[in-house]
């Protein structure tokens, strides 16, 4: 039995899975960057004097895909997940849990959904420990 707990955020996800046997842990980072620079970039100007034009509609498609693509890799990893245990301090999650709760083979494994702060890594093993200890 694969138990699978997920600590999530913007910047990184990490998937612990207990089996009978062992703990392990793996690392997914994203690449959603929500100040993206490019290089000799300059302020634009409108026709209408100083006025500064922002890209506001790209960068929110760039944010939206990157999530997107970082919320499959997440996905790809939970096949062999027997029960699913979400965590984490920002909106993340709700996104995660959000995409799994329309792909069934995956909502029937979702056993919760848990707000928490930013935790060391054995904090984490802790929490999702006594998560499924409480199960």
């Amino acid at each position: 039995m694969r138990k699978v707990g997920i600590w999530i955020d913007q910047k990184e996800a990490n998937l612990i899975t207990l089996t009978k046997n062992a703990i392990h842990s793996k690392t997914i980072y994203s690449d959603i960057e929500t100040r993206i620079r490019t290089e000799g970039e300059s302020k634009q100007f409108g026709r209408f004097g100083d006025q500064y034009l922002v890209d506001e509609k790209g960068k929110d498609n760039r944010v939206k895909e990157y999530t997107q693509k970082y919320m499959l890799r997440i996905v790809k990893e939970l096949s062999k997940a027997d029960e699913i245990f979400l965590f984490g301090p920002a909106q993340m999650k709700m996104k995660l849990e959000k995409l799994m709760s329309g792909l069934p083979e995956l909502a029937i494994k979702l056993k919760g959904t848990k707000t928490s702060e930013n935790m060391t890594h054995n904090q984490k093993l802790a929490y999702v420990k006594d998560f499924y200890k409480n199960k």
